[in-house]
């Protein structure tokens, strides 16, 4: 049996790791689940989700030259849009979502600039520092 990136299969787990799931295939083959493609939410312990043995209905998301098949769980349930999770991550995590609710969205050019405003303040309090400590003159 051939597999190819997008077709839907059943596997068995045959082992986990920290980062993700081993899943035999059809026809012998065996192809990861990264814990990112587990659930559409964040997944701290694969453990809770999947275990060694468990039968998985795995969509395929892309078969490399070297032979390793990337598969995803998450993607392999057809679910309406609508249902899906917007912004499941946890609270520490920065990446996503603006965090200044209620004012407009900046452009990339003003959002460059006021890094850009943020990191010349940063290095030049941090000169000051770095010259206080070494006497803060030059030396001959």
């Amino acid at each position: 049996m051939s597999i190819e990136a997008g077709s839907k299969l059943q596997g068995k787990v045959t082992g986990i790791t920290k980062f993700g799931a081993f899943v035999e295939l059809p026809g012998g083959k065996t192809g990861l689940v990264h814990i990112s493609e587990v659930a559409d939410k964040y997944v701290e312990d694969i453990n809770e989700f999947v275990s060694v043995g468990d039968e998985v209905t795995v969509k395929v998301m892309k078969v490399e030259d070297d032979g390793k098949i990337g598969l995803s769980i998450r993607k392999a349930v057809d679910r309406p849009k609508e249902d899906r999770p917007k912004n499941d991550r946890p609270k520490g995590d920065r990446r996503g979502g603006s965090g200044n609710k209620g004012q407009r969205s900046l452009s990339f050019e003003e959002k460059m600039s006021q890094f850009m405003k943020d990191s010349e303040e940063r290095l030049s309090s941090l000169r000051k520092q770095t010259d206080s400590k070494r006497g803060g003159g030059s030396r001959k």
